[in-house]
């Protein structure tokens, strides 16, 4: 099948906005001039395991990707790789034109985890400020306009009743709440997030993509998003980059034109569905593949 065809492997009607993809070639929205990251042909192997074959994407200025595949097809890693956290066994990783290092020191990356992390002994407030007394050059973003205030995104996620609470008096969707402005308090350029959301029941799930959405938008951070949801990777995501199985490579970029802001009644749109059914479809091309 040509590169840049729109034609699934299983026979189904063309998609539109679904760029198929051969090994190599590069994931790109948009023809823009600086990307806030890019991610050109990152291999990796754990031993004699390939994990990743090479992999290509970038993300736009305010852009949110995700990252969409099955389990072990090496999502996490490449978050990772992304974050300077795990090293590359080949490839180029830039985020605003430096290494992941030197963006993760100069405050530009920040990173949220699937578990929470929280100091038990330190209360809802004090765990929301950690990074930023942590790094006392963070405050300012590489705009410089002024990061936004941890208290006041604490009230704005519902958690100005809980300031003063400690992390075993919250439920697990409060917890993340906290992760999450903790993250964006330190008012980072690019947000990268490993499912954080897996472990929470479906109801506060929804109910916490829906105010991720939110914060997103008012803060226009560059996201890179891992999921295994596909209404996640609908709602939150302007593009979604599609993975194979192991090792893990890019068969699909599928643009979600829904739309911002996005409200929660948009999961009941047809057209939802629809975008929802194109993720499907390359999923299951990727498995094939």
């Amino acid at each position: 099948m040509p590169s840049g065809t729109n034609q699934p492997a299983d026979g189904t009607e063309p998609v539109t906005g679904v760029r198929w993809l051969e090994t190599g070639d590069r994931v790109s929205s948009h023809d823009v001039a600086t990307p806030d990251i890019v991610v050109s042909g990152v291999h990796k192997s754990f031993g004699h395991r390939e994990v990743l074959r090479p992999v290509s994407f970038t993300v736009d200025a305010g852009e949110i990707v995700t990252l969409l595949g099955p389990s072990g097809c090496g999502k996490t890693t490449l978050l990772r790789i992304v974050a300077g956290l795990e090293p590359a066994d080949g490839g180029e990783v830039c985020v605003h034109g430096d290494s992941p290092a030197r963006a993760r020191r100069s405050k530009s990356i920040g990173f949220v985890p699937q578990a929470p992390a929280l100091l038990p002994w330190r209360t809802v407030r004090e765990n929301a400020v950690l990074l930023r007394q942590l790094n006392r050059s963070a405050g300012t973003v590489l705009s410089g306009s002024t990061a936004p205030d941890p208290v006041e995104l604490l009230e704005q996620v519902g958690l100005g009743g809980f300031l003063d609470a400690h992390p075993h008096e919250l439920s697990g969707g409060m917890q993340q709440r906290v992760a999450l402005v903790r993250a964006f308090a330190l008012g980072p350029r690019v947000l990268l997030m490993d499912e954080p959301f897996a472990a929470l029941d479906e109801l506060t799930r929804t109910d916490m993509r829906h105010l991720l959405a939110g914060l997103c938008e008012s803060s226009r951070v560059s996201v890179v998003f891992v999921t295994h949801s596909l209404p996640e990777a609908v709602f939150l995501s302007d593009r979604v980059v599609v993975l194979s199985g192991r090792p893990g490579r890019v068969v699909a970029s599928v643009e979600v034109a829904l739309g911002r802001p996005r409200a929660p009644e948009l999961e009941d749109d047809p057209a939802f569905f629809a975008v929802e059914t194109t993720l499907r479809h390359a999923l299951r091309d990727g498995a094939g593949r």
